[in-house]
């Protein structure tokens, strides 16, 4: 039988309809999206489908009458709050924020100020942070999404922060960099509001040298980030292929760690069917013994698509606290 060929891959710009435009800070006029044979990777900014908007009634409380109600009281504490500059005339941003508080709009107001807050503290990592500034950590590649959802409708992201990252040419920080630039993205995606995500830690072949590489400061960064300041329902934190030394990494995070984060993160190892009552294996590829039959998505084509998005990322940067 003859060798099945790689299918072709190529970046396809999409028209952004007034639909799609109220998703966006920016004024885009086109999306890209990357062709992977039969199957259109995208930024998915489409209405949720009818199974997603019965999840989002029955988790977020998200019904018309709610979302308008919710929507006028958090204009107007947004309103009201002379220190932050925000896109109070966009309706997609407002829910954005409303969609992981369950559309409690003192909630979501306590949520855009830890957000605005998070980047205020943490300036040095935010400070003008575009795909085009950070492109070695997509080049790594270490760092993708996978093309699919899982079972859920979860964006899935994969870190593999063992033998293929060389810790010497790219630093945690830029990892920190490439996770927020990706699931800034994802909270542009309807879908992904309500039905959330799950990262993936594949750390096989961690050495002992990157275990160094994991600072008190840098594991409370990341935690802080996670628990406080993401608009986005993380469901799942699944670390596989862990050797024994992962424990010392562990470590570091525990003291910062609340109930809530601390039991979504679940410790695989090389137990498949462990991983496989989480994520289905019809949504993993096969180097985690799936059988998803799109190909991978490499950093480096993830990071094509995401440049295309650059103007938008720049738009998002404008908004926040104002300078004193």
């Amino acid at each position: 039988m003859p060798a099945q060929q790689e299918p072709q891959t190529s970046i396809v710009l999409r028209e952004v309809t007034p639909e799609l435009s109220r998703h966006m800070l920016s004024d885009v006029t086109t999306l890209p999206a990357v062709q992977l044979g039969d199957f259109l990777l995208q930024i998915e900014l489409d209405d949720p489908s009818e199974s997603v908007r019965e999840i989002a009634r029955r988790e977020l409380r998200e019904t018309p009458e709610v979302v308008k109600h919710a929507i006028e009281d958090l204009k107007k504490l947004l309103e009201d709050d002379k220190d932050l500059h925000v896109p109070l005339h966009s309706e997609a941003w407002l829910i954005r924020f409303l969609r992981p508080c369950k559309f409690y709009p003192e909630s979501a107001y306590d949520l855009i100020k830890r957000y605005y807050s998070f980047k205020v503290k943490h300036q040095s990592h935010y400070e003008g942070l575009t795909p085009s500034k950070e492109q070695n950590i997509f080049n790594q590649n270490i760092l993708t999404v996978l093309p699919t959802r899982d079972q859920f409708g979860r964006r899935v992201l994969v870190l593999e922060l063992g033998k293929k990252w060389k810790h010497n040419k790219c630093s945690l920080d830029e990892v920190f960099k490439g996770c927020v630039l990706f699931l800034e993205g994802a909270m542009l995606e309807p879908e992904t509001q309500v039905c959330g995500a799950v990262v993936i830690f594949d750390m096989d072949g961690l050495s002992m040298q990157q275990v160094w590489q994991f600072t008190p400061p840098f594991a409370k960064r990341i935690v802080d980030w996670l628990q406080e300041s993401i608009p986005l329902r993380v469901k799942g934190l699944y670390i596989i292929n862990q050797p024994f030394i992962f424990n010392m990494v562990f470590q570091v995070f525990k003291p910062f760690l609340q109930e809530k984060l601390r039991s979504r993160i679940i410790f695989m190892g090389k137990d498949r069917d462990l991983l496989y009552k989480h994520i289905s294996p019809k949504c993993l590829p096969d180097n985690y013994g799936g059988t998803l039959t799109i190909p991978p998505v490499t950093g480096p084509q993830w990071l094509e698509l995401l440049l295309l998005c650059d103007r938008e990322f720049k738009a998002i940067n404008s908004y926040g606290y104002k300078k004193k």
